[in-house]
């Protein structure tokens, strides 16, 4: 939802940080190393229920994930290497959250607690997959309740208010299982019609008259 209404505004306004840190010789990838060291160092204040530094780590997480891209466009540096880097990033930051959320569940008084960041990790891997396996096959399945954007917003909320913490994942877990439903049934219907190269050619054809 974020994603698709304001991605481009925040891409023109990161884009000149991007060119500042491009002239003084910073690499996109260097940036997208520090997001992943900035997101297990939040998975474990997380874990020793340091809710203010996890949230401060947080912040410092999202910002490297969001500037990586603006320093690769400034500097011609975008490539398919570059976007394969910050997917599996993406994936590896998710989890070391996850598995400190995990860790910080499991010394509380009910442990299977400890489930929930777990189920909510596949349910966010699913989502993600669902939009690259779609993408692969020529279909689109953006869109949902809570993509990666919400999932940071959120979990900034539940570390900012410590007392809703396990309350904010269950309902980040809920709108993340039905935004995986939502792109399941987007794109089976999809499906349901001529492959996308058949459409394709049959949407050339037609706007050439």
């Amino acid at each position: 939802m974020i994603d698709g209404n304001f991605r481009a505004a925040f891409e023109n306004a990161v884009a000149p940080v991007g060119r500042g840190l491009e002239r003084v010789g910073v690499s996109p990838d260097a940036i997208t190393a520090v997001g992943v060291m900035m997101a297990g160092a939040c998975g474990i204040a997380i874990g020793t229920e340091r809710y203010w530094l996890a949230f401060v780590l947080l912040i410092l997480t999202g910002l490297p994930d969001a500037l990586d891209g603006a320093v690769a466009k400034a500097g011609g540096r975008t490539s398919i290497r570059g976007a394969y880097l910050d997917s599996v990033s993406d994936r590896v930051s998710d989890g070391l959250l996850f598995a400190g959320a995990g860790w910080n569940l499991s010394n509380s008084d009910n442990p299977t607690m400890a489930m929930l960041p777990f189920g909510l990790y596949i349910a966010a891997s699913l989502v993600s997959y669902q939009r690259a396996k779609a993408e692969s096959l020529g279909y689109h399945a953006k869109g949902g309740l809570m993509e990666r954007g919400e999932r940071f917003i959120a979990l900034g909320f539940g570390l900012f208010f410590s007392s809703l913490f396990v309350i904010t994942l269950w309902v980040m877990f809920i709108l993340t299982v039905l935004t995986a439903v939502a792109r399941f049934v987007k794109v089976w219907r999809q499906a349901e019609g001529p492959p996308p190269s058949t459409r394709a050619a049959s949407s050339s054809s037609d706007s050439e008259g």
